[in-house]
């Protein structure tokens, strides 16, 4: 493969997603609608719908639910030669809840002994991760066995040898790590090996003490980050970079909030996609906002991510 075979490389556990229909605790739905979930995932999605090549590699089983993933990810046009599919394993499934309020749904995930939870440092193929120009992780893929975080570790230590660029969303997962100590050590030790990080504000707080934007930024820009990019919410997202210095994006506006989970990783793709594409800080940034408004206002994880047509349509 020549070094420009994708644009970005992710590494992550696609589960099946079931979306309550109605309102109310999980347990009290019984029509849901089925759709895709994963940190890495909806990145993937993202990226490859504006456009861009993506290989993502992952594990699944030969269920039903592995197969449905599998079509959906290679229907994105996404590449998932790098996908184990294992007949002896099972795929993870998620079930998301709803509500009215604009808070953050119930969801609840089944994971553990999942086939990607049995992915390690074997499953990062060197050549294939270093065709990438840039590596997409996120803290999640690493919290979700003693295997799968070396393996994140390698990833990201291959293509910083290789001179790429790298991008980090704590997307902080505290039920998947022994302690709070414990994902914090490794959350940050991850971060420091990228050139992107993109916490949210509350996040930072766990992450770093500090419970202001320009403080977060600070704490990982002084720890080697080129940018970090601190998200507000419906206020927008604040950024520090070595090349553009320091600056706010204001949030773009929302009529009604139906479903806050993806709202991150659909801001990761815009401002990925954008420093890919030579754009300026700001407007990667602005990008991001754009796009984490939209996935806010529909049911699942990706459906608001949007088309190239539709990004230039919004002269983004």
């Amino acid at each position: 493969m020549t070094s420009s075979a994708f644009d970005v490389a992710l590494f992550g556990e696609a589960m099946l997603l079931l979306v309550a229909d109605q309102p109310g605790p999980i347990e009290n739905a019984t029509v849901f609608h089925k759709r895709t979930a994963g940190a890495e995932t909806n990145v993937a999605i993202g990226l490859a719908r504006l456009g861009l090549k993506v290989g993502w590699a992952s594990r699944l089983g030969t269920d039903s639910m592995g197969r449905a993933l599998l079509a959906a990810m290679k229907g994105e046009g996404i590449d998932c030669s790098h996908v184990v599919c294992d007949p002896t394993q099972r795929t993870g499934l998620q079930f998301k809840g709803r509500v009215t309020d604009g808070s953050d749904p119930p969801v609840e995930s089944h994971r553990k002994g999942s086939a990607a939870s049995f992915m390690g440092p074997a499953d990062v193929d060197e050549d294939w991760l270093r065709s990438a120009r840039h590596l997409h992780a996120t803290g999640v893929f690493a919290a979700i066995s003693e295997t799968t975080l070396p393996a994140a570790i390698k990833s990201m230590d291959v293509m910083r040898a290789a001179g790429r660029t790298i991008s980090f969303d704590p997307n902080l997962r505290p039920t998947l790590w022994s302690s709070t100590e414990t994902m914090r050590h490794w959350i940050n030790d991850l971060a420091a090996r990228a050139d992107w990080v993109l916490p949210g504000i509350e996040e930072g707080l766990i992450l770093t003490g500090h419970d202001t934007p320009e403080d977060i930024a600070r704490f990982y820009r002084e720890r080697g980050a080129k940018l970090v990019v601190v998200k507000l919410g419906a206020k927008g997202a604040y950024y520090d970079s070595d090349v553009a210095g320091t600056g706010t994006v204001e949030g773009f506006p929302v009529k009604e909030v139906i479903d806050t989970v993806g709202a991150g990783d659909g801001f990761a793709a815009g401002v990925v996609s954008a420093l890919l594409e030579g754009k300026s800080v700001q407007d990667a940034v602005r990008r991001g906002a754009w796009i984490g408004a939209r996935a806010v206002q529909v049911l699942g994880d990706t459906e608001g991510l949007p088309t190239r047509a539709q990004l230039e349509e919004a002269r983004l």
